[in-house]
């Protein structure tokens, strides 16, 4: 009796299937992708009119808001640090300024720069000298890491740098290292 009534309600639920693929098979856009672009169109146009547009876009794209828990801990939305912007401020990071851009080859030099200091062949301004070992192995370990995620994504050059660079500090670090 029971498996019948599971067979009933089985065949009673609806199966849904939902398309969510932006082109249709013959690689024209769907109707809704085309709402949503007439939208962004609007708002380059007349930037109050695009607002009220996307607004509305979106609120009719996203989901209904959840119920609120007045029960739940605040964990979630922590205090911000000390010394953070208050009220949802923009932090503003100082520009370059006119110059180019930095480039890889700029972190490489960056990260490989305080090694010699590390090794002990470079003093300081006083004349003291500074050898860390364990903090030269980390900056050449750092460097490795930059040169194994960038694989296969690097020009000749900037290829042949970041392995020169790598085999030098090694090789004096071995030496230092004993």
């Amino acid at each position: 009796m029971s498996d019948e009534r599971d067979r009933r309600r089985e065949e009673e639920q609806e199966i849904r299937v939902t398309d969510k693929r932006m082109f249709t098979a013959e690689g024209e856009l769907r109707e809704e992708y085309r709402q949503a672009g007439t939208a962004t169109a609007a708002a380059a146009a007349d930037p109050a009119a695009g607002k009220a547009a996307a607004s509305a876009s979106a609120a009719a794209a996203a989901p209904p808001p959840a119920p609120s828990r007045a029960s739940e801990p605040e964990a979630r939305n922590p205090p911000p640090a000390a010394g953070a912007p208050q009220g949802g401020a923009p932090v503003e990071i100082p520009s370059l300024g006119p110059g180019p851009a930095p480039q890889l080859l700029d972190l490489v030099a960056l990260i490989a720069e305080p090694v010699p200091l590390y090794l002990g062949d470079a003093t300081l301004p006083d004349g003291r000298s500074v050898e860390n070992l364990d903090a030269a192995r980390l900056h050449i370990d750092l460097l490795d890491v930059l040169r194994s995620k960038t694989a296969g994504n690097l020009s000749a050059q900037e290829s042949a740098v970041l392995e020169d660079v790598l085999y030098r500090l090694r090789m004096r670090y071995v030496q230092k290292r004993g």
